[in-house]
């Protein structure tokens, strides 16, 4: 249940993120999930991937800052109020989220999180019998 997404710093100039989609597919890694956000400087890459091992060494290898975080992604219904019954729980656990994104998929959308304790989110979680997807099929999405 828990997923590896990397963190990679960009700096804001065009062609960047081309860069980081081309070395990627060049070496056959799938980015399943990702996000971006920005400030005047800098940004920052969030992605779940294929092969979170053999992507950073391929980063690295081309002088790209890359930090790896443990992320988990809940799937619910692609209903209005789903979320907001797992975020009630979430919240009622004491648990703050860092950060999160979601995607939609047909009748269900895949929200990844980043909880500041990934243990007990995840105890939480599947205590009240909400969906976590492994990391195997989330690649395969």
């Amino acid at each position: 249940m828990i997923i590896k997404q990397l963190s990679i710093f960009l700096e804001n100039r065009k062609g960047r993120f081309t860069e980081i989609t081309k070395l990627l597919g060049e070496a056959n890694i799938n980015m399943t999930a990702f996000t971006v956000s920005e400030n005047s400087d800098f940004g920052i890459l969030r992605l779940i991937v294929s092969d979170a091992e053999k992507a950073i060494e391929v980063l690295r290898d081309n002088k790209y800052a890359v930090n790896q975080a443990e992320v988990i992604c809940l799937r619910c219904p692609n209903k209005p109020g789903s979320l907001a019954r797992a975020m009630e729980i979430i919240t009622n656990a004491g648990i703050f989220i860092e950060y999160m994104y979601a995607f939609a998929e047909g009748e269900a959308a895949n929200v990844i999180i980043r909880p500041e304790n990934l243990e007990k989110c995840v105890e939480v979680l599947t205590k009240n019998k909400l969906e976590l997807l492994a990391a195997s099929d989330l690649y395969r999405l």
